[in-house]
C-alpha cells in the first residue's frame, strides 16, 4: 500500500535535480538551448519528480508559478514545503509513504489531487482546496466511513477514488458516499448512475436532512461573518470604524484598572450612566456619519478625475493611430518606389525624401505627447488641488478646529440654524468634565470617609482609597490620563489614515503619469526606430 525503502540512498531535492528535471521535459532541442543558458525557475510551469527516490520535499519555492507537480513513486514520508506554490492546480503525491494530509492550506487553486497508494488513515486539513475538481485517495488505511462527510465541503468535487480503502470492504459503501456527496459524478472510475443516486438518497435520507440543515445554517452565519467584515471595510476606507457605537467609549474602560475602583463610590454609577448613552456615544455616531459622506466625496472626485483622465488619453490614442495609419498606408507605395527605382540617384532621391517623412512623423507623434502630456499635467494638478482641500476639511473638522454640521430649530419666533460640533475635540472635552465631576465626587468621598459620615458600604481596596487626598487626586488624574491618550490615539489613526489617502491617491496619478510618458516616448522611438531600419535594408 506504499513504497518500501530500497538499497539506493534516498535523495534530496537540490538545484542539480531541479535542473536536471526542467532539462529533460523539453524537447531536445530547447534542453540543450536551457542547459547552455540556464533556466529561470520562475517561468516554470510544470514540473516532473517522479521516480526520484526523494525522501523529503524541499527547495520548490523558486517555481513560483509552477501549475503541475509530479512527485510521485518516491519515498516522501511528510506533505511539506509546497507553501510557495500558490499557482499549483495539478498535485501528485501518489505512491509515497505519507501518513497525514497536511501542508496544502496556501494551495487554494488546486483542482486535481492524488494521494493514491499512501498511508493515510484520516481525511483531514484540506478546508482551504474549495476549487477540488478530481481527489484520489484510493489505497490508504482509510477504515472510518464516516470521514468520506468531510468531502461534503468541496462544492466542485465531480470526481473521487477511494478503491482500496479497508471501508470499501462495507456492504453499503458506494450508497453512503453517493448519498454525502451528491454532485459526485465518478466513483471509483465508475460513473454515478442515475438509479445508484436515487438509492443513495433513500437510504441515508434520516442523516442527510440534518447535515443539510446544519450546513444551511453555517452558511448563513458565514454570509453574515463577510457581510460585517464587508461592511468594516467599507467603514475602514472611510477612515471611521467602530466609531458607530460604544467602541470608543469602552475601549476608555477596557484597560482602566483605577476607574474600577473609582465606579464603588457613590454617585460615580449614574455619572457614568449618563456620560456615553447622552453624549459621547452620540458625537462619535454623528462624526461616524460625517466620515461616510465625506468617503463618498472622496470617491466622487477621484472617480471623476479618472474619467477626465481617460477621455484625454482616448482622445491622444485616436488621433495617434490615425496619424500612423496615414503613414502606414504610404509606407510599402513608398519603399517599393525605392526598390523599383531605375537608377542610384532616383532611388537616394527617394531615400531622402522617406527619410524626411519619418523625422516629420516622429515629430508629430513627439508634439502630440507633449500636448497631451501638458493637458494631464494640468488635470493632475487641478486633482492634487481638490484632494488637499478635501483632505483638509475633513481633517480640520475632526480636529475641531471650526464646526462642520447645523441642525434647523424651530421656535415661536421661527426658524433659525443652529451650529453643532461633533469632533474628537468634543470627546476630550466631554472627558475633561466627566473628570471635573468625578474629582468632585471622590474628594467629596473622602471627606465624609474621613469625617466617619460615609454610610455605602465599599470594598477595602476602595477604602484603603479615602486616606489620602493625593493618592486619590493621582488616581483620579491617572485614569481621566488613560482616557485622553485613547480619544488622542483614535484621533491620530483617523488623521494619519487621511493624510496617507491624500498622499497615496496623488501620488498614484502622478507616478502613472510619469510610467505612461515614458513607455509611450519609447513605443514612439521604437517605431519610428523600426522605420528607418525598413529604410535602411531597402
Amino acid at each position: 500500500m506504499s513504497q518500501s525503502y530500497n538499497s539506493i540512498k534516498p535523495n534530496v531535492i537540490d538545484d542539480e535535480m531541479l535542473q536536471k528535471a526542467v532539462e529533460e521535459q523539453w524537447p531536445e532541442d530547447i534542453g540543450r538551448l536551457a542547459k547552455s543558458e540556464g533556466v529561470d525557475l520562475k517561468n516554470v510551469t510544470e514540473l516532473q519528480l517522479g521516480f526520484r527516490n526523494i525522501l523529503q520535499i524541499d527547495n520548490l519555492w523558486q517555481f513560483e508559478n509552477l501549475t503541475k507537480l509530479q512527485l510521485d513513486n518516491n519515498i516522501i514520508e511528510k506533505i511539506e514545503a509546497l507553501e510557495s506554490l500558490v499557482h499549483l492546480v495539478w498535485l501528485d503525491l501518489s505512491f509515497n509513504n505519507i501518513e497525514v494530509i497536511e501542508g496544502l492550506d496556501t494551495l487554494v487553486k488546486l483542482q486535481d489531487l492524488s494521494l493514491y497508494n499512501n498511508r493515510i488513515s484520516k481525511i483531514e486539513h484540506m478546508d482551504t482546496l474549495q476549487e477540488l475538481q478530481i481527489f484520489s485517495i484510493g489505497k490508504n488505511n482509510l477504515t472510518a466511513l464516516e470521514d468520506v462527510v468531510y468531502l461534503r465541503r468541496f462544492k466542485k468535487l465531480r470526481t473521487l477514488n477511494l478503491t482500496g480503502n479497508p471501508f470499501c470492504e462495507e456492504e453499503q459503501y458506494v450508497l453512503f458516499v453517493v448519498a454525502h456527496i451528491p454532485d459526485l459524478v465518478y466513483l471509483d472510475f465508475k460513473r454515478v448512475s442515475d438509479t445508484t443516486r436515487e438509492l443513495a438518497v433513500s437510504k441515508y435520507h434520516y442523516l442527510i436532512d440534518p447535515l443539510e440543515h446544519e450546513e444551511a445554517q453555517a452558511l448563513a452565519q458565514l454570509e453574515e461573518k463577510l457581510a460585517k467584515q464587508k461592511e468594516l471595510e467599507y467603514h475602514k476606507r472611510a477612515f471611521v470604524e467602530y466609531l458607530n457605537g460604544s467602541f470608543l467609549f469602552d475601549s476608555l474602560y477596557a484597560e482602566d484598572t483605577e476607574a474600577a475602583k473609582l465606579a464603588y463610590l457613590p454617585g460615580v454609577d449614574d455619572l457614568l450612566q449618563a456620560y456615553p448613552s447622552k453624549d459621547f456615544v452620540s458625537v462619535c455616531e454623528n462624526l461616524f456619519n460625517y466620515g461616510l459622506k465625506e468617503y463618498e466625496k472622496r470617491e466622487a472626485e477621484v472617480s471623476e478625475f479618472y474619467e477626465g483622465l481617460h477621455e484625454v488619453l482616448t482622445a491622444n490614442q485616436q488621433e495617434g493611430s490615425k496619424i500612423i495609419l496615414d503613414f502606414e498606408n504610404q509606407n510599402k507605395e513608398r519603399l517599393d518606389e525605392i526598390h523599383h527605382a531605375t537608377t542610384y540617384n532616383i532611388a537616394e532621391s527617394k531615400r531622402a525624401e522617406y527619410n524626411e517623412d519619418i523625422l516629420q512623423l516622429s515629430e508629430t507623434l513627439m508634439t502630440l505627447e507633449i500636448q497631451t502630456a501638458d493637458q494631464l499635467e494640468e488635470l493632475i494638478k487641478d486633482f492634487e488641488k481638490n484632494i488637499a482641500v478635501i483632505a483638509s476639511t475633513f481633517i480640520e473638522n475632526v480636529k475641531g478646529i471650526y464646526p462642520f454640521d447645523s441642525v434647523l430649530v424651530w421656535t415661536s419666533e421661527g426658524a433659525f440654524s443652529l451650529t453643532v460640533f461633533y469632533t474628537m475635540a468634543q470627546c476630550r472635552d466631554l472627558e475633561n468634565r466627566h473628570h471635573e465631576k468625578l474629582l468632585e465626587i471622590s474628594i467629596n468621598t473622602l471627606e465624609k470617609s474621613v469625617k466617619n459620615e460615609l454610610d455605602e458600604d465599599l470594598p477595602d481596596d476602595v477604602r484603603e482609597l479615602l486616606v489620602d487626598k493625593t493618592t486619590l487626586v493621582n488616581m483620579v488624574n491617572a485614569s481621566h490620563s488613560v482616557h485622553l491618550l485613547k480619544i488622542d490615539m483614535r484621533e491620530c489613526d483617523i488623521l494619519t489614515n487621511a493624510y496617507r489617502w491624500q498622499a497615496s491617491v496623488t501620488g498614484k496619478a502622478f507616478q502613472d503619469e510619469i510610467d505612461r510618458n515614458r513607455n509611450r516616448v519609447k513605443e514612439i522611438f521604437q517605431y519610428i526606430d523600426n522605420l528607418q531600419e525598413q529604410l535602411d535594408n531597402s
